[in-house]
């Protein structure tokens, strides 16, 4: 057994056995049982923020509303309106036509001459390129919404689902291919 210095005296007293049955709360328990998956539960457990040994049945936690600032109430899609896409995403949503060619969507205001409401919004919808290179072509819908001004017009036009905006696209297409028959 070697010799430990006191501190502070310069004296020194013989070193202590190692004490081998310690009860000491704070250091983990090896299982009983020498079974290692039961070791590297229980490590593992002891890991995660001092879980229970057992689940005690909670819900599962939801780790994406758990990082948003406030949760998503359940039915909510903030995307599901032009302005909302536009708002969440910064830039105008994307579609597939029924002709096969990718189409982005804008909106644009003209005047219709009825007293009450005299502004239209209409969708302006662009046919890019299958590259994604530049504009091929574009095509309209109709009147989609009405309003006393222009920015009246053109908000009640953001307030469409994206699901009336594609049909609008749709529709569209679909006068094209009837006037190329004709």
């Amino acid at each position: 057994m070697g010799k430990v210095a006191q501190p502070g005296s310069g004296a020194y007293f013989p070193a202590a056995e190692p004490h081998t049955d310690r009860a000491d709360s704070s250091l983990p328990k090896r299982p009983e049982s020498n079974d290692d998956d039961e070791l590297y539960a229980e490590l593992e457990r002891r890991a995660l923020m001092g879980l229970p040994a057992e689940d005690e049945g909670e819900a599962p936690i939801d780790v994406v509303d758990a990082l948003r600032d406030e949760p998503e109430q359940p039915g909510e899609a903030p995307d599901l309106t032009l302005a909302g896409y536009i708002e969440l995403h910064n830039r105008v949503p994307a579609f597939e036509g029924t002709d096969g060619q990718p189409y982005t969507v804008d909106i644009d205001v003209e005047e219709s001459g009825d007293g009450e409401q005299p502004w239209v919004a209409f969708l302006v919808f662009l046919r890019w390129a299958e590259t994604g290179a530049g504009i091929m072509d574009h095509i309209e819908s109709g009147d989609v919404a009405r309003g006393a001004s222009a920015d009246e017009a053109r908000q009640n036009a953001l307030e469409l689902s994206l699901y009336e905006v594609r049909a609008e696209l749709d529709a569209a297409i679909e006068r094209r291919q009837q006037d190329a028959g004709d």
